[in-house]
């Protein structure tokens, strides 16, 4: 039998729904009812039958399927947390009580879910079990009519009585073919969890929880903590009280981590998987004012940004207008004080804490814009980052946009516009160079990467030409001087670099220990060592050599040491010997 431990199993792709409602309409009642599980934890809560922050429930639906509740809170008091908790559901099970009717939570609610994107849902008509027929039956109608113009104006509207079990078997029949509509969680590999609780656990250390999305988790993975800039390890998983070895999107998760305490993380950050995202603290976004708001929405005003589970204070300016009207929308530039980790088509809310109300939302388009936004046009598009930055490697790309595209020229994605005016400009350099070429030691990374690209051009010993040109000979009174005095060389003061470097290659001058010989010289200087050493095959000393070429110490050492280096002499002790390339003595 073998002793080894199982391993913990996969958790696939799930699907969490979001209670919303008015405050004492039975959201977190309902919940009980339905999964068995009280979503209010607090003592406090329980102590004034209040829901204050997030609770967490999973009910087992009749086809076998499991899905998770993030129950919110619906006083107006908590509204930071319902959003906190909201910003992560696939759909909602929206709760208007059939006693009271639609109330200002459910409508705050209700905008807020529009904002963030929902798209479905079911309704659930609680404590209809506390009125006749007939008000119940007003009461579906009036909902019906508030929900007509959102996108809940399909939803099927169940009466429930969470007390008695009035039509929970319904509600559950309707939730599972809800959730069986649904498609499956979507994993782009870019796992991405919002904490919305941490706390300690005793022998096992820093817990958070949160719903994942857009990719999995798995024990033993390293994870950066945004903002923050601190890294983890996952140590264990669990969901719903259930451990296991990896966890796909779509669940709530409590993970185990290793290096961060709890106090040190908090609601509002993120686990993200090290080096796929683009930590920023400006975006452009498209900004969309409520309808019923009673004015305008500019850059005054203390606006707080709630995405995910964060709640963030920003600065807002409006690009190419000074007001949004009630029912507006347009592009805007967001700027906070903390980095947070966003991509385009991720969904906000704009809250006004000065006003204590709901403003808009919208959609990020831009992560860390970099024009000017008296210039941006943000569309949401990598083409547009492309366009704007010029030139971005692709792994940027990704991490500012969660898009993988093909590299353009080297590691580069170019805008079509950039690339036309860098080879543009590539072309005249090479043009003015003219045969002398241009050293590719000086180039720019992005000017090396377009070469391949240019017709009718080739490199060689690091000098791009027009292929087939070759520099004319020419004569230098520098050169003039080496050959003068070919064992006591002036120095090449005032020799440009490129020109030097190509007389090198030519073989015009030789580089020994940064003392430049013509070639002619150090052939010389060749076949002098070579009758020496046919004279003295024991070996010859630096000051003989020096002797025989008239030099000082100075260019005898440079010389020897270039010809060791060439194989023409070996160095023994004190002594130069003959090399491999030393030439028979003429």
């Amino acid at each position: 039998m073998s002793t080894t431990a199982a391993r913990p199993p996969a958790l696939r792709p799930g699907l969490v729904l979001g209670t919303a409602g008015h405050v004492d309409h039975g959201k977190s009642t309902l919940i009980q009812a339905l999964t068995g599980t009280d979503p209010d934890r607090l003592a406090e809560e329980k102590a004034r039958g209040l829901t204050i922050d997030l609770g967490f429930a999973a009910m087992k639906l009749a086809s076998g399927r499991t899905v998770s509740f993030v129950d919110v809170p619906g006083h107006v008091r908590f509204i930071k947390n319902m959003l906190a908790g909201a910003g992560a559901v696939d759909a909602c099970l929206f709760v208007v009580s059939a006693v009271e009717g639609w109330k200002p939570q459910s409508e705050e609610h209700l905008r807020i879910l529009e904002l963030l994107g929902l798209e479905t849902g079911v309704v659930a008509l609680t404590m209809a079990d506390r009125v006749s027929r007939e008000e119940q039956a007003a009461a579906t109608a009036a909902v019906q009519d508030r929900l007509r113009t959102s996108f809940l104006a399909m939803a099927p509207v169940v009466p429930v009585g969470s007390v008695t079990g009035q039509g929970l078997d319904r509600l559950g029949d309707v939730l599972d073919k809800l959730v069986t509509r649904l498609p499956a969680a979507r994993d782009r590999g870019r796992p991405r969890l919002w904490i919305d609780r941490a706390f300690p656990v005793a022998g096992a250390g820093a817990v958070v929880t949160g719903t994942l999305v857009d990719g999995s988790l798995h024990v033993g993975q390293n994870l950066d903590v945004v903002p923050g800039g601190r890294t983890v390890r996952v140590r264990g998983l669990q969901s719903h009280g259930a451990a296991y070895g990896s966890a796909g999107p779509g669940n709530r998760v409590a993970v185990n981590l290793s290096g961060a305490g709890h106090a040190e993380l908090a609601r509002g950050q993120a686990l993200v998987v090290q080096d796929q995202w683009w930590p920023a603290s400006s975006f452009d976004v498209r900004l969309r004012v409520l309808d019923g708001l009673g004015h305008g929405v500019g850059r005054r005003g203390a606006y707080r940004l709630h995405v995910g589970s964060a709640d963030l204070p920003i600065r807002l300016r409006l690009l190419g207008a000074t007001e949004l009207a009630p029912g507006q929308e347009g592009p805007a530039r967001l700027f906070l004080d903390t980095e947070v980790a966003l991509l385009p088509g991720d969904r906000f809310v704009l809250r006004e804490s000065g006003r204590a109300e709901t403003v808009g939302g919208g959609t990020v388009l831009t992560v860390a814009p970099v024009r000017p936004a008296a210039r941006a046009r943000p569309d949401g598009t990598p083409a547009q980052v492309v366009e704007e930055r010029g030139w971005v490697d692709t792994t940027t790309l990704e991490r500012l946009t969660g898009v993988r595209a093909e590299p353009v020229v080297g590691p580069w994605v170019v805008s079509a516009s950039e690339l036309s005016r860098a080879t543009s400009q590539l072309t005249e350099m090479l043009t003015t160079a003219g045969e002398a070429g241009l050293d590719t030691a000086t180039l720019t990374d992005h000017q090396r990467a377009l070469v391949p690209l240019l017709a009718e051009v080739e490199v060689v010993g690091g000098i791009l030409r027009r292929a087939g040109a070759r520099p004319a000979q020419e004569e230098h009174p520098w050169l003039e001087e080496l050959r003068r005095h070919p064992f006591d060389p002036p120095a090449p003061h005032g020799i440009d670099r490129l020109r030097l470097r190509q007389w090198v290659q030519e073989g015009r001058v030789v580089e020994c220990e940064g003392v430049y010989f013509a070639g002619a010289a150090v052939e010389a200087a060749t076949r002098t060592l070579a009758r020496l050493l046919a004279n003295s095959p024991g070996g010859v000393t630096a000051s003989e050599v020096r002797s025989a070429l008239g030099t000082s110490r100075k260019f005898v050492l440079a010389l020897l040491a270039h010809l060791d280096r060439t194989g023409v002499t070996r160095r023994r002790g004190d002594v130069r010997v003959a090399g491999p390339r030393l030439p028979t003595p003429g």
